[in-house]
């Protein structure tokens, strides 16, 4: 039987390493094309974190769609 949940994981993973290294991508291409930011995304990944026994800080669910501190990334890579 096919495991969805498996599935949905690693395409969630593929689309974070992609937004990742695609760091031309701005934040404000995103919501203009798609309606989400990478910023988005860390605000869901913290929500859907609440049921667990340890939720995740919104800080910490940046660093995890980003790959780094969310400061870091900005510097970096914000025009």
């Amino acid at each position: 039987m096919v495991n969805k949940e498996k599935i949905k994981a690693e395409v969630f993973d593929r689309l974070i390493v992609h937004l990742q290294t695609s760091t031309e991508l701005q934040n404000i291409d995103l919501m203009d094309l798609a309606g989400f930011c990478r910023n988005c995304l860390a605000k869901w990944y913290m929500e859907a974190s609440v049921g667990n026994a340890t939720p995740i800080e919104y800080e910490d669910a940046r660093q995890v769609i980003y790959g780094m501190p969310y400061d870091e990334w900005k510097k970096k890579y914000q025009k």
